[in-house]
């Protein structure tokens, strides 16, 4: 959850009144909230670097108060103060509207399609005749960077760019550039820099140099221009000098670039709606009946009640007229607001979890393990007192792992494709643990053989008969590598195996092994697990090849089969 750090003082200052720190404790639990901290800046630097730093630190005790990570528009004093506010009925929701500006036409932001190689989208709006103090600067620039670690994702999704707009002149274009031809004076430096330039500069910056690897591998960087060809900033990395704001702007232009449209809108939303109550933006209105509410609350509130507990959160409603149907009018500040459970939620915080009447439940149930869990834990012991070490890998792979390496093809394998994979490491959800087996053993080779590893985890293949396409199964993969391939030890594990999974070795209802045919496995080295009749894995001694694939030079054998028929 995230932190939001305010100065009590000025908070109370605010809500026009002041709490003790029980009080304010109580009213952040009921709002869903929790009061983390009461601290000071100079106990913070105190504590984190010693007394000797702290000297001269302020004295003024600081709220930590500690916020859901989808209630963006609480990040801030201003947002926090509105919130409490509308909740303790001592101020109506707002209303944001857009108005035109005075004089001239609005604003306009050019998208050019060079920007589709590095950052595609962006937005962008103005806010006219702010007065800042500076605990609203201060707070203005907070809540860019509270956004930027939050939604933004370290701006990786999405970079905020904020402007004074009087020393820039629109229309504005977003495009993208190639780092040699981008020149500028970046914030608060004294001369210009080329792109190129800047990323070496920012390489030993404590706060840039982490946000350089975003476009630093790009063809070209993202840059704003005004209509003069004066550089407004180079997102994500920084903005220009020309444009930054001070205490003195009165007029801010704010420009979101983006990979993520929809989070760039929220973004921007949170920005303007957190600072001026005069913007208009998206609002939308969803329908639910009084009962829904109820009955997964637990209450037994009218249908006009229920509209006024959620009016107290922001969400302006009211009874339609038709049965117990209300009507909410979503603000662009909530964002969180998705599904009809999230406004149930908010219906039960204005009603006070305490105030819910502890109820019996109509169903006596005991908790019992998961079958197939109970049996997976059970069988690790065993393995594991058999002389094999446990091995977790990753449930992501590569292509390659699951099929070349393999001597097979990715067509043919039932495989679940990532569509945006990060690294070529992550492609696709595997279909077999044997390739996580042997990259481990790949990544131990100096340790004294023979290695014996074993895992059992889930592997994901697609299935067309299940509603999301796809299924997970639980296998059980064992891997012998030595000077000799040691199939017998393999061999012998199965036998353990089935003994503790009371199957007997005979053909019908008990098991038994078939020769096969696998381009994984030695051929005539290879063999199907029969159980009851039905093929339930394989096992084998691995064909050089595969082997080498791996970058191994022993022999291996190995062991692989679905656990969940005996069950």
């Amino acid at each position: 959850m995230p932190t939001v750090g305010v100065k009590r003082d000025l908070l109370f200052k605010a809500l026009g009144r002041s709490y003790t720190d029980e009080e304010f404790d109580e009213l952040c639990f009921e709002f869903g909230l929790e009061l983390d901290e009461i601290t000071s800046e100079k106990e913070i630097i105190s504590r984190e670097q010693g007394d000797t730093k702290a000297s001269g630190a302020s004295d003024v005790i600081l709220y930590k108060i500690d916020v859901p990570a989808n209630r963006y528009d609480l990040l801030c004093l201003e947002g926090l103060v509105r919130g409490l506010q509308v909740f303790k009925n001592k101020l109506e929701a707002p209303q944001y509207k857009r108005v035109s500006p005075l004089s001239g036409e609005p604003q306009k932001l050019i998208i050019t399609k060079e920007t589709e190689a590095v950052r595609p989208h962006a937005v962008a709006a103005v806010l006219r005749n702010i007065t800042f103090t500076q605990e609203r600067y201060d707070s203005f620039i907070e809540l860019q960077e509270k956004l930027h670690q939050n939604i933004c994702r370290k701006r990786s999704l999405v970079a905020i760019g904020t402007h004074d707009l009087d020393t820039i002149s629109g229309p504005f274009t977003y495009t993208a550039k190639p780092p040699g031809d981008i020149s500028f004076k970046p914030l608060n430096q004294t001369k210009e820099y080329t792109a190129t330039q800047l990323m070496s500069l920012y390489k030993t910056d404590s706060h840039l140099r982490h946000y350089l690897h975003i476009i630093e591998d790009k063809p070209v960087y993202p840059v704003i221009y005004d209509s003069n060809g004066v550089v407004l900033s180079m997102p994500p990395i920084i903005n220009g000098d020309h444009s930054k704001i001070s205490l003195k702007t009165k007029n801010v232009f704010i420009e979101c670039t983006a990979t993520d449209q929809t989070k760039a809108k929220t973004v921007l939303d949170m920005m303007v709606t957190m600072f001026s109550e005069y913007c208009e933006l998206a609002y939308r209105k969803e329908k639910l009946s009084s009962k829904f509410i109820n009955q997964k609350v637990g209450i037994n509130e009218s249908t006009e009640k229920i509209a006024q507990l959620l009016t107290r959160m922001c969400l302006l409603s009211q009874a339609t007229g038709v049965g117990d149907e209300i009507e909410v009018e979503i603000p662009p500040t909530r964002s969180d607001v998705i599904h009809a459970c999230d406004i149930m939620e908010d219906a039960a915080i204005a009603y006070g979890f305490n105030n819910i009447t502890r109820t019996t439940p109509r169903t006596y149930t005991v908790a019992n393990q998961f079958p197939l869990n109970k049996l997976t834990e059970l069988l690790r012991q065993d393995l594991a007192a058999a002389g094999f070490t446990e091995a977790l890998n990753f449930a992501l792979c590569s292509q390659e792992d699951i099929a070349d390496k393999l001597g097979k093809k990715i067509s043919e394998m039932r495989a679940v494709h990532i569509s945006n994979p990060k690294t070529a490491e992550f492609q696709v959800a595997r279909t077999t643990l044997l390739p996580g087996l042997l990259k481990t053993i790949a990544a131990n080779r100096k340790m004294p053989l023979p290695l014996k590893l074993f895992e059992i985890s889930d592997v994901v293949l697609k299935d067309e008969t299940k509603d999301v396409g796809a299924r997970n199964s639980r296998r059980f993969c064992a891997v012998y590598y030595n000077k000799s391939p040691g199939f017998e030890v393999i061999h012998g594990l199965l036998d353990r195996t089935m003994q503790l999974l009371e199957v007997k070795p005979a053909r019908g209802e008990g098991y038994h092994i078939q020769t096969a045919d696998d381009s994984t496995y030695f051929p005539g080295r290879c063999a199907d697990i029969f159980v009851r009749g039905k093929n339930v894995g394989r096992l084998g001694v691995l064909h050089p090849d595969v082997i080498n694939r791996f970058e191994l030079t022993m022999p291996c054998s190995a062991l692989e089969m679905d656990i969940e028929p005996f069950l």
